[in-house]
């Protein structure tokens, strides 16, 4: 009995000296942080398109190759793909999932001297948007901590919504596309309401590391990571039509390039340097099918 009453002592001593911790290193990093205040209006930048006398597109003129689309307008199985990869309890936490990050912790304890695995990651969608929107990509804990309080305070005045929107329109998805009407058009030639739940799937797939599953380069990887997500997708509490995809899931069959000369020329804006290009129909624009 003594020892149980010495151990409940020293966990709660434990608990205690990281509760101090912590209120520590938000005091710390919590100052000088990044204004978030304009993320209420945000508007990402778009690409424009110039258009011949017959009503063809001839070029896009842009910094980013990003299609806008309001939260409402995305279709349902597509933020349930990102939701399920990224952040299946997004609805639920406060901008910190603190218990994903404790079962990151053992994992990646668990997994310590096995080099073929990466470290397991515990950012919500909310501190990926800190991140991408206010921070860098600098690897350290002081970025950790500040992105975790940026967090914490996007939570208190944006709706999850808007953080989603915010989101799904800002992300990086390879193939030159930013957000997922981009990456839908690049990748399968769709618009979003056309995607099936194994499209919207392997572009759920992409945010980690685009280049890791490119569906030409890496087409095991890409079909393992589409399933993965997938599966997530199916766990308790998914449609019907999402489990009914998951067991009949099928290996992407890549169907060949679009026609170079159908392509528009891509104007890409940086700085002050204009760089035009027809791009290489094999490595940035593509029709896919899963068959």
């Amino acid at each position: 009995m003594r020892f149980l009453a010495s151990l409940i002592s020293l966990l709660l001593l434990m608990l205690g000296i990281g509760a101090i911790l912590a209120a520590g290193l938000f005091n710390h990093y919590g100052k000088d942080l990044p204004d978030y205040a304009y993320l209420k209006d945000y508007q990402p930048p778009t690409l424009s398109r110039i258009y011949a006398d017959d009503g063809r597109m001839m070029a896009v003129v842009a910094a980013e190759q990003r299609i806008f689309v309001p939260i409402d307008t995305i279709p349902k199985r597509v933020k349930d793909a990102f939701l399920s990869a990224e952040d299946s309890d997004f609805y639920q936490h406060s901008g910190v999932d603190y218990a994903g990050v404790a079962r990151a912790v053992l994992i990646n304890l668990r997994h310590v001297g096995q080099h073929d695995r990466h470290p397991m990651g515990a950012s919500t969608i909310t501190q990926q948007v800190a991140k991408n929107m206010l921070l860098t990509n600098e690897v350290s804990v002081a970025r950790k901590v500040r992105e975790a309080i940026l967090a914490t305070r996007l939570e208190k005045v944006l709706s999850k919504d808007r953080i989603l929107e915010i989101y799904l329109n800002q992300i990086f998805l390879g193939n030159h596309a930013y957000g997922v009407a981009a990456a839908s058009l690049n990748y399968f030639n769709k618009s979003l309401d056309e995607l099936t739940v194994a499209d919207a799937a392997y572009l759920a797939a992409l945010p980690k590391a685009p280049n890791n599953y490119n569906p030409v380069r890496e087409h095991a990887a890409a079909v393992a990571r589409r399933n993965w997500v997938i599966g997530r997708m199916a766990e308790p509490g998914a449609s019907r039509k999402t489990r009914q995809h998951w067991r009949n899931r099928k290996p992407w069959k890549h169907t060949g390039a679009t026609n170079p000369t159908a392509l528009p020329l891509i104007i890409f804006l940086k700085k002050y340097a204009v760089s035009c290009s027809i791009n290489s129909a094999k490595t940035r624009f593509w029709k896919a099918a899963w068959r």
